[in-house]
This record gives structure tokens, sequence and C-alpha cells, in this order.
């Protein structure tokens, strides 16, 4: 098939059935938008237009031959992959299908320990097991850096039966690692690199981005085409390549855990999405990445805040420069007051930890937008009275990293039954210090796991859970009240 990269073959097929004079005698009951609420259509009224159904000429995403192949076969090209597969429930589906397509019940799959909630669910739904492998941490900010090749070669030489590595790259705070080295010691073994690379789907398309998972040589990538390109979200893409990875178990969960009724104006939007960076790209990045440089020169004339930056070396880790995390320079705001207090003018973050808030760019954002955030920072900043709270926040963060993540865990087996047998009590949080969890517990954002379950609760995972909600953090997982609760295995202390 000849590749036209100008083209959006399945927003070509939809707006072009949108334009005929039809009955609709089929699914959604809305009828194009006829039945929206009169308060909804000034809103919704266009793009239910577009919001049909697998009908003659519309193709099908479970099974492709029409529009939908055509666009898929488009994103392939565009992202350097062999196959690629539309995402309708976000990058979430995708990382469960690359796990139970890979791992059977009691495999072993190593995993980057900051790895997202859905890996570990991924594990959950395959009854798999797991070796976490921690990543190293940047002793100025406290941040994930990512993983170190002797780590993962000492994990193979320990756990040589492991099917491959899932990593995540790169992390919600943009950092991202090399894979190439990483990539050819797996294929070595004989096993398969996995990533994560959500917040990466603009990766490889300019030279000042790390390059894409793909370009390194990993086996299947998922990526969020919604998070930092323009699609709709949940709008995600799975690419693959090599013949490591079964293509037909993955065709299988896909259409086991993607609904039977999938957007079309999503899946319209990832073909836009391709289009543009297709056609595009590199021109509507050197725009944003001169919107981003414009905001971090301003930043620099606010001495009361500071970009958080890593320690980066082309060794180790790149940066993302449209991830920009922020810090109250005197210490008198946490990152939860901080993203109030932005929130207050009208800028709405990404997210808050205890030290910083992270703003995310992208190639929509404008320079309007820059000085309206420069704007209420220096609001901020003539405002902003409070008292020190001190610089606690950072050695918090860099102990949790470096203390209950110990380099090379033990293996953790994922099979829901073993916990289902012991039963689960809620406990106090401040007294579950030796116990099993019985959930997952997940800060949010980022979505990252602190505790899984049957995972032993210990004093530094307790003390920074009670740090997080002294600070006003949302925490999944936690039953929240006047006295928090955690539940915890019947079996409780160890």
């Amino acid at each position: 098939m000849t590749i036209d990269k100008h083209r959006a073959p399945l927003f070509e097929k939809l707006m072009g059935h949108a334009e005929q004079s039809y009955v609709s005698l089929h699914v959604p009951g809305h009828k194009s938008g006829q039945g929206l609420d009169q308060t909804a259509r000034p809103y919704y009224e266009s793009i239910m237009r577009l919001d049909l159904t697998e009908i003659s000429g519309l193709d099908d995403l479970h099974h492709p031959e029409e529009a939908i192949l055509e666009a898929q076969r488009l994103a392939a090209d565009c992202f350097g992959a062999e196959e690629s597969f539309f995402l309708v429930n976000g990058s979430t589906v995708g990382n469960l299908a690359m796990i139970l397509s890979v791992c059977r019940r009691g495999d072993l799959l190593l995993i980057q320990r900051d790895a997202h909630k859905s890996v570990i669910h991924g594990l959950m739904l395959a009854g798999a097991r797991a070796v976490f492998v921690s990543p190293e941490v940047d002793p100025v900010t406290g941040m994930t850096r990512g993983l170190r090749l002797e780590a993962i070669q000492e994990a193979l030489e320990k756990y040589p039966e492991a099917k491959g590595l899932l990593v995540t790259r790169p992390s919600y705070y943009g950092m991202a690692l090399p894979l190439q080295a990483i990539a050819q010691l797996l294929h070595e073994h004989g096993r398969l690199l996995l990533v994560d690379e959500a917040h990466g789907a603009h990766f490889g398309f300019h030279p000042a981005l790390p390059p894409s998972a793909l370009t390194c040589g990993a086996d299947a990538v998922v990526q969020s085409t919604h998070k930092l390109l323009t699609a709709m979200t949940m709008g995600s893409m799975l690419h693959v390549q090599g013949e490591l990875i079964d293509r037909n178990e993955l065709k299988r969960y896909l259409t086991m855990l993607q609904s039977s009724s999938p957007s079309y104006p999503l899946m319209a939007s990832l073909d836009l999405s391709r289009r543009q960076m297709h056609t595009e790209g590199r021109a509507l990045l050197d725009k944003a990445l001169t919107v981003v440089d414009k905001f971090n020169k301003g930043l620099e004339l606010l001495s009361d805040f500071t970009i958080l930056e890593p320690i980066t070396d082309n060794e180790i880790i790149c940066k993302d420069p449209f991830k920009v995390t922020i810090k109250d320079s005197n210490h008198r705001l946490s990152g939860f007051d901080l993203k109030d207090k932005l929130e207050a003018q009208g800028c709405f973050v990404e997210l808050a930890d205890p030290q910083a808030v992270l703003l995310v760019f992208s190639l929509a954002s404008t320079e309007q937008d820059v000085l309206k955030v420069l704007k209420a920072l220096k609001a901020i900043s003539l405002a902003n009275n409070e008292k020190t709270v001190g610089d606690n926040s950072i050695a918090t963060l860099r102990s949790f990293s470096s203390t209950v993540m110990p380099g090379l865990s033990k293996p953790v087996s994922f099979d829901e039954s073993n916990v289902r047998q012991k039963g689960a009590i809620q406990v106090a949080l401040e007294d579950v210090e030796g116990m099993h969890s019985a959930e997952m517990v997940v800060p949010y954002p980022p979505g990252i796991p602190v505790l899984c379950p049957g995972e032993l609760i210990s004093a530094e995972v307790l003390r920074y859970l009670m740090q997080l909600v002294a600070m006003g953090a949302r925490i999944h997982g936690l039953i929240e009240g006047e006295q928090p609760m955690l539940s915890v295995l019947s079996s409780a202390k160890s």
C-alpha cells in the first residue's frame, strides 16, 4: 500500500459521511447530535456528527480492513514501527495487553519500580510475578532518573527465567534514560524490552528531544498520543517491531480489553494527530520549544522560584524540555500550596508533590500562556508572606526513593487468589507499620504505586504516606476521613 502522509483516511471517511443527507437507524441514540440536551448543543453538536458506529465504509477497530487499517499503517510509518494499533482506552489498555501477551500465570517479568499502576494491574490480571529494579535517584532533586545497565545485567543473571524488562520512559517529570544498550543486552539474552512511553509520543521528532524507544530497539511501546501531542483524551497507540513479541496474542488481548463500541471521534483524532506530526511535526516543535524557552527565561527574573533540574549526561539520562518542574526557592510554599495558588490565578498545573509543581507544555502552548503563568507567579511572589516550612521535602523524597525501593527486589507474586485467601481489615494509617498492604496505594498523579498488594509497609513507606496526607495529596487506595485508614492483610504483622 502506498503511503500518503498527507492523508487522514479515517477522519476523511467520517467527514464524508457527516456531510451526506441520511437517516440514522443505528446507534448511538443521539442520532448525530439531534437528541442532545439543549444546554449541551453549543459544546457537543459539531463533534456528535462524527460520533458514529461500525456502519458500511467506516471499518471496524477489532477487524480493520479499510480506513482504520490504513490509518494504523500510516501511524506505523510515522512513529517508526512495523505495526501500530489504535487504543481507545488510553495507554492503560496498551500496558495491560502488552503484559498479558507476554506473561502467563507464574511467569516472571522485570519491572522498573516507579511503574504506573496500570503495569501492576497487568501483572495482577496475568497472575505473574515481578522483580522490581529500582531506578537511580538524582541527589539534587530526589527525582528518579532511570535504570543503570549494571542493575539490569544483575537482574538477568539472578533471574534468567525473566521474560523481559518493562521500563517507564520518560518519567512523569520528563527524565528519559538511553535505551540502546539496554535493548541490546536484553536481545542478547533473547528477552523482550517493553516500554511504557506514555509521556513520550513526541520523542524522536526533533533533535532537542530524546530519541523514541522504537528507535532505540524496543520490542513493544505504548504511547499516549493525547498527552503531549493533540489527540483526544484516552487516545493512545501501541507500536511493535521485531519477532520477539507475539502479535497474534497482542491482538487477541486488545480485542478482549478494548471497548466493542470504540469512539470514532477519538480514533479520528489519533489519525489527525499522526498526520500533524507526519507533515509538520518539526516546525510545530520548533515553535513550541521557543515558547518553553520564553517561560524559562522569564522565570529567571523571578527570584522566588526555581526550576528543579536533575544532573544529566548523555550516558545516563536526557530531559524532556516540555516538562518544567518549579519550586518556591525560599521553601515557604510546598508544591501543593503553590498548585492551589496558581489555580486561584487561573493556571492549572499537571501535578503537585511535596516540593514542587509540574508544568506540561506542548506544541499547542502559546506565548500568551507563558505571559499569564509568569504574571500569576509574580503575583504569588508578592503576596507570599507565609512562614518558612524548611526544605525537608527533598530529603524525604530521596529517602523514600533510595531506602524504600532497594536496588533489586525479591520476586513479588501478583496472583490475586493469594491476597483474597488471607482477607483484609481496615487499620488506622498511623498503626500499619509492619503489616502487609491489601491494596495498591498510589499517590495520583503521577500514578506510581508506593505499595502493591501483599507488600510490607515499612517505617519509611509509612513516614512518606503520612507526609503526603499532611500536605493534602490525593492517594488512591487510602480510605479518607477524619482518621485515614488502610486495608491490610488480616494476617497482619510480619
